[in-house]
């Protein structure tokens, strides 16, 4: 018999190993693959990832299980890359003027997004709120509904951010395909 996450995720957070590597084996994937749609590089995707999951054990001892399990752990995600976002800007603050060395580091920076593929490069033009929501409803499992949940906001401000996401892309491709 299967336990649902809810059970798995208070047991884990009462501090059952085994409860913990089954939600880890059963989210890992689709965890990555929201933070590789939130950050845009795999390897910062991976570094959010592995983060997440060094900080899960000490996050689960607020899970209620008020939310589904899933709800929650995005959202634990989507902090977690504001933190990063915000961390990496803050960086880049005080690192600007630097010399060379900044320049070439961002200058690598540029040409590596370049270099991504067009949706991804797309999705790191929009703003983060917008971002965010797209990256969330990417994900064939999860609903307008839930995405509200996760980002903390009203199912019809997910709608209408879905609506401007689809605007922005189809003006960045016709203006590409004008170029």
């Amino acid at each position: 018999m299967s336990v649902d996450d809810q059970n798995l995720a208070l047991a884990a957070a009462g501090g059952d190993g085994k409860a913990f590597g089954v939600l880890l084996r059963r989210h890992y994937d689709r965890l990555f693959g929201l933070c590789f749609r939130l950050t845009g590089s795999k390897a910062d995707a991976e570094d959010l990832t592995q983060d997440i999951c060094a900080a899960l054990p000490a996050k689960l001892a607020s899970f209620k299980g008020d939310a589904k399990f899933t709800t929650w752990l995005y959202r634990v995600a989507v902090n977690a890359a504001h933190d990063r976002r915000r961390r990496q800007q803050t960086h880049a603050r005080h690192a600007d003027g630097w010399g060379d060395w900044e320049v070439n580091r961002q200058e690598t920076i540029r040409e590596e997004a370049e270099a991504r593929d067009w949706l991804s490069e797309a999705m790191t033009s929009l703003p983060q709120d917008l971002r965010d929501t797209l990256a969330l409803t990417m994900d064939q499992d999860m609903t307008q509904a839930q995405a509200a949940d996760v980002l903390g906001v009203t199912e019809g401000t997910v709608s209408w951010r879905i609506s401007e996401v689809k605007k922005r892309l189809k003006a960045l491709h016709e203006k590409e395909a004008t170029l």
